[in-house]
């Protein structure tokens, strides 16, 4: 191979490298955000539970009374 081949063989390389690198840090930054939003999704479902057994609990209270009279 000619110097000229071997210096541009050595450049995409070293491009190839830098975009490994980058894609590797987007990858985690990634795989954070959505381990972040699996732990919020699981908080919202647990609060939206609570809500619902209060609201349940309300009609049911309701209804009572309004069986009472």
């Amino acid at each position: 191979m000619a110097k000229t081949q071997l210096q541009a063989l050595e450049q995409k390389v070293d491009e190839l490298i830098e975009l490994c690198d980058q894609l590797d840090q987007e990858n985690r930054s990634l795989k954070s955000q959505a381990h972040a939003w699996r732990e919020e999704r699981d908080q919202l479902v647990a609060k939206n539970m609570v809500a619902r057994e209060k609201v349940e609990a309300m009609i049911q209270r309701l209804r009572a009374l309004e069986q009472e009279s």
